[in-house]
């Protein structure tokens, strides 16, 4: 009986696409004890037997040469060789590279079925492979596939059956070569043929000066059309469900209730001259979902979306290429840059993805400065609608100090802290254009982790809010921090407990400046405050559990001293009354 399938191969092979092609949406996600190396499983049903699919970290070779690798080796001797079957995805693009692994795994005697993926990339490239000849030379069941559109999963999963032992001759590294060279003459053949608009695109976006023109086009496109469909959605979703639907039935709700009583301060709020106002009444019924649902969502549903698009393209590998140089400056490689834009997303996600990093030193630099510099989508949707009726120019100036916060920041943290970053090494996959429904899915994965993470807290912010406000409990925390606060950074006593309830989410303590009255002058070093001070306490929760708890107070430490001396130049020097 088969009690495991694994899935191995070179990074960017497609692995995890064809995992999801044999597993579906419902995965599970775990680290591999001891280490930060997250594993994904799921299951597959097989002659009508469940069977889990364990999906491994990506590798060169069974002689691991890193965390990653060795994670994948010893997952695959977990159990004994007739109670398990490997499939191992190939690139059909890169066949000569990708053999090693797989003479590897035919010595070691592990039940093999290769899926040689990509196969339409393959033909579009001109190179041509003889599946039946690959198969009977290599004696174990060859499928040739294309993940993306799912074709020959189906007899992918029908032929897991043909996957038996082959014994093999243990051969040195010359040796594989040799024999890899040999199979490939046999059976791949190459036609000449002229490079295509998308593969000059391909070679321009990591060349510096064409990648860096590419990279500035991307990113601006990209930022722009997650704020068009944000406010699209806005406009014609969100904002008339919750003023033309939502808010006449709770007025009709409160209309015999006492607007003094604890639970109408609760549920419903303040009445803003009378009436309901989801941006300024704080109540569990009102501000809490109108932020969340009407505020936010919009903008994190655009963003994932196109985040996911840039992803399956291919482009954000070349964008970690071409910023590589960079980033090393800062303490961490090139890869960083996708727990980065995750970031912009939401923190907690970005932090977690910082495992693709190798060192505790890069995962610590890389989480700081998503912490202070990276403002989450529910935060950025706030400084938008704050500053963005002031102009671009406030808003692009509390970006502008984010990043030099990061640049700074990172040179310092790298020059200070010990240790090193390694080296980065990735696969370029080729630009493709994934199936709108494997985009649909990512999405749904990660709003739908977004909602489980985000709602509860930001029910509680409110909830927090309105006691503190209710029981007047914010006089005693505005006598201590008033001095603080004026001196300092030129805020009102009344901006105190924005800065308090940032600690449990942004969005809402933006939301709470609303009503202050604040000059533009004030409500700028308010909201670069929020963005660089503490993050949300779930974000909290996630260093702790990722960086440890001595790590965790260290970048508390830095975050404090980082936010008093921004305040302080914001207030005196950059813009002084």
């Amino acid at each position: 009986m088969i009690k495991k399938i694994y899935l191995i191969g070179n990074p960017n092979v497609g692995k995890s696409v064809v995992f999801s092609r044999l597993t579906g949406v419902e995965v599970i996600s775990s680290n591999y004890p001891g280490t930060t190396v997250e594993i994904t499983r799921g299951y597959l049903k097989l002659g009508g037997e469940k069977v889990e699919v364990v999906d491994l970290p990506g590798t060169y070779s069974l002689e691991p040469t890193s965390t990653a690798e060795e994670v994948a080796v010893s997952l695959l001797r977990e159990y004994a060789k007739d109670e398990i079957v490997v499939i191992n995805i190939i690139d059909a693009t890169n066949l000569e590279r990708n053999l090693f692994l797989t003479l590897q795994l035919i010595e070691e005697g592990f039940p093999l079925i290769i899926c040689l993926n990509m196969c339409d990339d393959a033909v579009h490239r001109g190179v041509h492979i003889d599946v039946s000849k690959l198969e009977k030379i290599l004696n174990v069941p060859v499928i040739s596939t294309c993940a993306v559109t799912g074709l020959g999963i189906k007899l992918l999963i029908e032929r897991i059956k043909e996957a038996v032992s082959r014994s093999r001759p243990k051969l040195s590294h010359q040796q594989r070569w040799i024999e890899i060279g040999k199979i490939v003459e046999e059976v791949q053949h190459l036609e000449h043929r002229h490079h295509t608009l998308r593969e000059l695109l391909e070679d321009a976006s990591v060349r510096p000066l064409s990648g860096l023109i590419i990279a500035a086009t991307v990113i601006f496109t990209a930022f722009k059309i997650v704020r068009f469909l944000g406010e699209l959605i806005i406009n014609r979703i969100t904002d008339p469900f919750f003023l033309n639907l939502y808010q006449p039935l709770l007025e009709k709700l409160i209309f015999h209730w006492q607007a003094k009583s604890f639970w109408f301060h609760l549920l419903i709020g303040d009445l803003i001259n009378g009436k309901i106002d989801f941006k300024q009444s704080l109540g569990l019924l009102t501000t809490a979902p109108y932020i969340e649902f009407a505020m936010v969502l919009p903008y994190l549903l655009s963003f994932y979306f196109i985040l996911g698009l840039l992803e399956d393209i291919g482009y954000l590998p070349r964008l970690a290429i071409l910023l590589d140089n960079l980033l090393h400056r800062l303490g961490v490689h090139g890869y960083a840059i996708i727990p980065v834009l995750l970031g912009f997303g939401c923190n907690v996600p970005g932090i977690l993805a910082t495992r693709v990093l190798e060192s505790k030193r890069e995962r610590f630099i890389a989480s700081v400065l998503i912490s202070i510099g990276i403002p989450c989508v529910p935060l950025q949707a706030m400084i938008f609608g704050l500053l963005g009726k002031y102009g671009g120019f406030y808003v692009s100036g509390v970006y502008l100090v984010l990043f030099s916060l990061i640049v700074i920041l990172g040179l310092i943290l790298n020059h200070t802290l010990s240790g090193y970053s390694p080296e980065f090494l990735i696969e370029i996959p080729p630009y493709r254009f994934p199936p709108l429904l494997i985009l649909i899915k990512k999405l749904y994965l990660r709003i739908r982790s977004f909602l489980i993470e985000a709602v509860p807290v930001v029910l509680l912010g409110v909830l927090f809010v309105n006691i503190l406000f209710y029981f007047k409990w914010l006089n005693f925390i505005t006598t201590i921090f008033t001095p603080l606060l004026q001196g300092l950074f030129g805020l009102p006593k009344e901006a105190i407990a924005s800065l308090v309830i940032g600690f449990l989410r942004k969005d809402i303590a933006v939301g709470m400046l609303i009503p202050l009255g604040l000059s533009v002058r004030q409500l700028f070093i308010a909201v670069t405050l929020l963005a660089i001070s503490f993050p949300c306490v779930a974000t909290f929760v996630v260093l702790w559990k990722e960086l440890g708890f001595r790590a965790l107070i260290k970048a508390t430490l830095i975050m404090i001293f980082v936010s008093i001396l921004v305040g302080i130049l914001l207030n005196f020097v950059i813009l002084p009354k």
